[in-house]
């Protein structure tokens, strides 16, 4: 029977295989974002706010004195690498796990093996990569061996922990959030590639005299989004498209890269982030930038429908009575999109999100119903007047229901001056701007409150 220090030391030896095991024989075959993983902190490319010398993280990784911290970022920003570089300086036994293959079972093995390496006075530090997949009881199982200090806990994720992590278990960690590499993080990735011989494209260049020129690394760059991954295998799918003697063209890397890979998850914080910026873009009355937004929720497969919910939500909210068309241009476009579908739909969006950020705005109309729902949860009173309420059934009139209405038609400019809050309800709640069609209805109902003024002494503000 397996022990479960043996099932322990399997877990991590399967994080090390392609890490580790790479000999002569293996490192030709392995991928060149593998190959080309660094193997020192110096080697690491990027998050300066974190690695930089003298950061706190960087000083406790190399004093080992590291505490429980989850690792968030996009995808090929150098977290599992920075947790290998971690495992390498480490005094401390480290394991491994896969939260998207491996759970509690597995979990409670490498604990086992903690708390028998703590009796001896050693410690022992436990990657779980992809942590926002495990379930709140399964990271609920995590969290006594964290606060005790059974195990150090390097978390890695590229969602928002914010979210997806139970809050006990990231009050017991310290949070750092990795960015996408810059351009020149990702130029230097690519440079390192062509010129290293041992791990990475020189010697296969020089003996195939094939050429890659600056403007292949510049589309390289480009279409990589920030992430190492993403470019490295896209310079090794160029140079494997080369001919002998030949160059790899921006054309070369635009072939075997399709298209720009763009970095958004419809279930993940870029889904939130990017909807953030596109509602307040409009809001903002920035049509660039709207457009651009919503250009890369469309690229990314974010669902159309999502985005003209929003769009309508918007034209209540942040237009309204401003520009009435705004509500009406944007049902439509959420109609449009409905009868029509993708890719085409993308223009109705295009033609509403332009529309929206370039009208007047005005939030007063949703400014009303909050401060009226306020003033009902404060305990306002909610019962409708006796003059207006429906006198349609037998009795209703011996009740005194619907007596002294006065039916506004009968009125000249169908408007006459009576109590239509409930008594004691005295707050005026829709005030409109000054700017666009608002304008002409703050004009008609400034007209409307004077007579009211100078009218029956029981009518309160309207």
């Amino acid at each position: 029977m397996t022990k479960p220090s043996d099932r322990a030391e399997a877990v991590q030896e399967r994080l090390f295989a392609a890490d580790e095991a790479l000999g002569e024989a293996g490192a030709a075959s392995a991928p060149l974002a593998v190959r080309l993983r660094p193997q020192t902190l110096d080697e690491l490319v990027g998050q300066e706010h974190l690695l930089g010398p003298g950061k706190p993280l960087r000083r406790a990784i190399e004093q080992d004195r590291l505490g429980s911290i989850i690792l968030w970022g996009p995808p090929g920003t150098g977290k599992t690498t920075l947790a290998l570089l971690i495992a390498r300086r480490t005094q401390a036994r480290f394991f491994a796990l896969s939260a998207v293959t491996e759970g509690v079972a597995e979990l409670r093995r490498i604990i086992e093996e903690a708390r028998r390496r703590r009796q001896l006075g050693r410690r022992t530090v436990l990657l779980v990569d992809e942590v926002h997949r495990w379930s709140k009881a399964q990271q609920d199982a995590l969290l006594p061996h964290v606060e005790d200090g059974t195990i150090t806990l390097i978390g890695a994720t590229t969602e928002n922990p914010y979210f997806d992590v139970i809050a006990p278990l990231r009050s017991r960690v310290r949070i750092f959030r990795f960015e996408p590499l810059s351009d020149g993080d990702v130029r230097r990735l690519l440079e390192r590639a062509l010129h290293d011989e041992a791990r990475g494209l020189a010697r296969r260049l020089a003996e195939a005299r094939i050429a890659v020129p600056p403007e292949a690394l510049d589309e390289l760059v480009a279409l990589s989004g920030g992430d190492a991954r993403i470019a490295l295998t896209a310079l090794e799918a160029a140079v494997d498209a080369a001919e002998a003697g030949g160059t790899v063209s921006a054309q070369t890397v635009r072939e075997v890269t399709q298209r720009r890979q763009v970095r958004y998850d419809r279930a993940g914080d870029d889904h939130y982030q990017t909807i953030s910026a596109f509602i307040k873009s409009l809001r903002g009355s920035d049509p660039d930038a709207a457009v651009f937004y919503l250009a890369k929720m469309l690229a990314a497969g974010e669902d159309p429908r999502f985005i003209a919910r929003r769009l309508v939500i918007l034209a209540a909210e942040d237009v309204g009575n401003a520009d009435p068309q705004a509500l009406l241009v944007a049902t439509a476009a959420a109609e449009a999109v409905e009868r029509i579908g993708l890719p085409e739909c993308g223009l109705c969006l295009a033609q509403a999100a332009t529309y929206l950020a370039t009208a007047p705005k005005s939030n007063r109309a949703a400014a009303a119903l909050w401060a009226a729902q306020a003033a009902i949860e404060a305990g306002a009173n909610t019962e409708v007047p006796l003059h207006l309420r429906n006198a349609s059934f037998a009795g209703a009139k011996a009740l005194g229901y619907g007596r002294d209405y006065k039916y506004a038609h009968d009125y000249e400019g169908a408007y006459v001056a009576q109590r239509y809050l409930p008594e004691g309800v005295d707050q005026r709640f829709y005030e409109p701007s000054d700017r666009g069609y608002e304008r002409t209805i703050a004009e008609r109902l400034r007209a409307w409150r004077q007579q009211a003024t100078a009218d029956p002494p029981n009518c309160p503000p309207i």
